[in-house]
């Protein structure tokens, strides 16, 4: 047994993981043939990495999608809401992002909460 991971050794999947990836797919495929679209995308955002929000934010083809992102974005993520805010500067799209920015900017963290005097 080796201490460090082999880059030129061929990743091995676990199967059970492989069917899950599988069973994942399908569902969502079912679901965008059966669905809203909206609805679906809607959900997914819920579940999605930052980029991935960051990336709907900009570009989806929903306003309510792009709007959901924006609310989801968090401070490491200012820098997509200034080139929204940029971009779009009268849009909802971009009074959204400066909202976010604000309600980013007065947030505290946990420890602020607590501590509040």
């Amino acid at each position: 047994m080796s201490c460090c991971d082999d880059p030129t050794e061929i990743h091995k999947v676990d199967p059970r993981e492989l069917v899950r990836e599988q069973q994942h797919y399908g569902n969502l495929v079912r679901d965008l043939f059966t669905d809203d679209p909206e609805k679906v995308l809607l959900k997914l955002l819920n579940e999605s990495n930052a980029y991935l929000r960051e990336l709907a934010a900009l570009r989806a083809h929903y306003p309510s999608v792009r709007l959901r992102a924006i609310e989801l974005l968090d401070k490491k993520s200012q820098a997509v809401l200034e080139q929204l805010i940029e971009q779009e500067p009268d849009s909802s799209f971009g009074i959204a992002a400066k909202q976010r920015i604000e309600q980013l900017s007065n947030e505290t963290g946990l420890f602020g909460k607590l501590f509040k005097s």
